[in-house]
């Protein structure tokens, strides 16, 4: 038997790669003779592109930079020289992942660090850069990009305000795009569907997981809605949201004011780089997963968009998730993992435990023929 293994994240538990590893452990050691193909997924999310640097074994280059709130971090991206593009993750650099509760604050955070790592990127030679918006701890509409780009973002009297400065965005009277300006084409990947502005934004729906206030939504929207607008003046463009604007606090609609930007939903993209849909053709099963499939799950997550590849091509289906709203998607089998702990000292284990013994149980037990 032919087992295709393609499970997104689980998200804050076990990273796809570690997932596949898992599920493959189990089919060997139930299955010995069956075979086993690994292709851990992402849609757009935290860490896509660093997925797809290793499924396309694309050289990794790293650059040292700064986190979201100005602390050292490593950047890095992956390179093909061939076609002269970078594929980095927000998240790497300006990921809420690595910031405590208290140093949430999307007054003070940027994707200044991203920007670094882009400008090391465009002066190898990039054209294009692919960025995966999944995980970002910002709602600065990219600038921080443009700034690591060269941008200067200056107060009413002309002077340079610094990066990483709180409430720098209610100071911004001018903006001062570097000559040359870089010749760049970005292409976003994410998950989401919203727009920037509005009751489904990225204020309202993001913006209390990135440390701001209820209260504060109606004075953070009118700031940032000026400073779109200066950022479109400057441009010469008019005021523009479309979908997946939302997404990474708005990267893909400030980046647009000045440079050819495309969003792409993530999970499309990534099948499309790695061949997704051969693979599928050669498996009997296709197995994959997330933490826990629920509604958004099937407006272009990753396990869905695999369901609908599959099915074109008559291959059965394995779920792995936990609670219970992916048992009528369609999957021909949904295998539930038990809830965790997630204050736990041993987690991760636990994780790792759980799916194990799901997958060996679910083998010996024959519900894979």
């Amino acid at each position: 038997m032919n087992f295709l293994i393609a499970p997104n994240a689980f998200k804050g538990t076990l990273t796809a790669q570690k997932a596949s590893d898992l599920i493959q452990e189990a089919i060997k050691e139930v299955l010995p003779s069956s075979s086993c193909f690994l292709q851990p997924i992402a849609d757009g999310g935290d860490g896509t592109c660093e997925l797809l640097l290793e499924s396309l074994n694309l050289k990794k280059v790293s650059f040292p930079s700064l986190n979201a709130i100005g602390q050292p971090c490593n950047g890095f991206f992956g390179w093909d020289e061939i076609e002269k593009k970078a594929y980095l993750d927000v998240s790497t650099c300006s990921g809420l992942g690595v910031l405590t509760e208290e140093q949430k604050n999307p007054w003070l955070t940027s994707t200044f660090g991203t920007g670094l790592v882009i400008n090391y990127a465009q002066k190898m030679g990039a054209r294009e850069i692919v960025i995966g918006l999944g995980g970002s701890a910002t709602i600065d509409l990219g600038t921080g990009i443009l700034a690591g780009l060269g941008f200067e973002f200056l107060d009413e009297k002309g002077r340079l305000i610094p990066v990483y400065s709180s409430r720098w965005m209610t100071k911004v009277r001018y903006v001062q795009p570097p000559i040359p300006r870089p010749k760049l084409k970005f292409t976003c990947l994410c998950d989401v569907q919203n727009l920037f502005f509005g009751p489904n934004g990225a204020i309202s729906v993001y913006g209390p997981q990135k440390g701001l206030n209820p209260e504060e939504f109606d004075e953070f929207d009118k700031v940032i809605s000026d400073l779109h607008q200066l950022l479109m003046a400057k441009a010469n463009q008019e005021k523009r949201d479309i979908p997946g604007f939302g997404a990474a606090g708005g990267i893909a609609m400030g980046l647009s004011a000045f440079f050819d930007v495309s969003i792409e939903y993530g999970a499309s993209y990534f099948f499309n780089r790695v061949g997704m849909e051969e693979k599928i053709q050669s498996a009997d099963w296709v197995i994959t997963g997330e933490g826990r499939y629920d509604r958004q799950s099937s407006e272009g997550k990753g396990s869905f968009e695999l369901l609908q590849l599959a099915k074109k091509h008559g291959k059965k289906t394995a779920l792995i998730t936990s609670g219970r709203e992916g048992d009528q998607a369609g999957f021909d089998l949904v295998l539930n993992l038990p809830d965790l702990d997630f204050d736990s000292p041993y987690l991760e284990k636990e994780a790792q435990s759980n799916l194990l013994d799901l997958m060996k149980t679910s083998l010996q037990s024959g519900k894979f023929v």
